[in-house]
């Protein structure tokens, strides 16, 4: 008898709220995930573990890459993510080499306000 998943259902339902998100709500799930694996990130150097740290903080990076490469240049604000965006990256790299959770920390507040940001902006176009 072969065993099943036992995520399999949760896995599908998250699989099917990505496919019918929209943009807006796709950009904020990148930002949940990017601040969930910075918290990863610095409970497993709390830990000592450097592989679940390493394999954390790259998850994060690639988010916040995907953000940077996904941004509009024909619009003046995404003028302005870039710079921050690769500033993030720098500092999860940084923490990611020196296991640094003061670099993280950095990261993570930023990822965090960019997020809140999101989520206002988000409300605010729905009034409209």
């Amino acid at each position: 008898m072969a065993m099943r998943n036992p995520y399999a259902r949760f896995n599908q339902y998250k699989q099917n709220n990505i496919m019918q998100a929209s943009p807006e709500e796709l950009t904020l799930m990148l930002y949940n995930g990017a601040i969930k694996f910075i918290n990863q990130g610095i409970l497993f150097i709390e830990q000592k573990n450097i592989e679940k740290t390493h394999n954390a903080i790259m998850r994060a990076n690639a988010i916040i890459n995907e953000l940077n490469a996904t941004l509009d240049m024909k619009y003046e604000v995404a003028k302005g993510f870039r710079p921050l965006y690769d500033y993030i990256s720098d500092r999860l790299v940084d923490g990611n080499i020196s296991k640094n959770v003061d670099a993280l920390k950095e990261a993570l507040e930023l990822v965090t306000e960019l997020r809140d940001t999101w989520k206002e902006a988000m409300v605010i176009a729905k009034k409209k």
